[in-house]
């Protein structure tokens, strides 16, 4: 398929604000190479469930399977998720077309009153929704002596868990800096932590399309939004996941940066319910291709295996 070859495309995608953003960024890039684009808003059972974590109902793939049985059956032609919403595993029958241009992949601290983790009052409450954040969040307050600061559930689209903070039920919480600046909404940023802070997820902050795996036509169409360099940085990173039986119940963080011509991956794991200190990975290699981005990130995935690092057990 070339790009003087147009085609009748439809999109499916999640309905929240942030999804829809993602989903309008993907038409209109489409649009303007001449294909003719529709969405199909969907929702989906992460969407629904709202009043436990992932972990404890089935993980992120929650967010993708509605998506990918319309893309099975024919109502759509490509998804687009949040690359760190994808299952480290896709479906038999599926692939990963594209992996567009990454937004910043650092997590966000966003507090009306709190500066940072150090500002907290006696008996705080900060929100999130990842157990990677809170093995982050648990380890610097133990490094502050702030046991009394309490982490707690945080589930929700992002407006939603803009208006919970809001409404008082927590004095700050930690979002994807993607999401925010996204939809235009940085000024709720209050400070950003740098990846020595509180190391990203695998593929946060970029965007990946899905497609069936026999779709060649929509493979060649989506190859120019394709963004190679990001492409190998989620590489690296998903594969420390998959290595690892990541999921959400994985405590897990991946992320690679370039240095130069070479890719550094840094992964860290800790204990859920426990006190152990977290582990720390690292590795650095010349990366040119999907391979050598997978071979890195096995590195870094069995350093960290050698320490301790596991999957959850009802995963193992």
């Amino acid at each position: 398929m070339s790009q003087s070859t147009p085609q009748a495309i439809t999109i499916a995608t999640r309905e929240s604000r942030l999804a829809l953003w993602q989903a309008e960024h993907v038409k209109a890039l489409l649009e303007a190479r001449g294909h003719r684009v529709t969405l199909l808003g969907m929702t989906t059972l992460g969407d629904q469930i709202l009043d436990r974590t992932l972990s404890k109902v089935g993980g992120k793939g929650l967010f993708v399977k509605e998506l990918e049985l319309a893309l099975e059956d024919g109502r759509a032609d490509i998804a687009v998720h949040s690359l760190k919403d994808v299952p480290m595993e896709l479906p038999p029958g599926f692939a990963l077309a594209c992996v567009m241009e990454r937004e910043d992949p650092r997590d966000a601290w966003v507090s009306p009153h709190c500066a940072g983790l150090a500002d907290l009052p006696p008996g705080a409450v900060v929100g999130t929704s990842s157990l990677r954040r809170v093995v982050l969040l648990r380890d610097a307050l133990r490094t502050l002596g702030r046991g009394d600061v309490r982490i707690e559930p945080l589930r929700g689209n992002l407006d939603t868990r803009l208006r919970k903070l809001d409404e008082g039920q927590y004095h700050a919480i930690v979002l994807a800096a993607a999401g925010l600046k996204r939809l235009g909404l940085g000024a709720r940023i209050r400070a950003i932590f740098e990846p020595e802070q509180s190391l990203p997820a695998a593929g946060q902050g970029a965007l990946g399309i899905e497609v069936r795996a026999d779709r060649h036509d929509l493979i060649e169409a989506l190859r120019p939004l394709a963004h190679q360099a990001t492409w190998l940085r989620v590489a690296a990173e998903r594969t420390v996941s998959r290595a690892l039986g990541g999921s959400c119940s994985m405590p897990l963080a991946a992320h690679a940066d370039w240095l130069g011509e070479r890719l550094r991956l840094r992964g860290a794991w800790g204990e859920p319910e426990g006190q152990a200190p977290l582990l720390r990975a690292e590795a650095v290699a010349e990366v040119a291709d999907l391979p050598a981005a997978e071979a890195l990130g096995a590195r870094v995935a069995e350093a960290l295996r050698a320490g301790g690092a596991h999957a959850p057990a009802q995963e193992a």
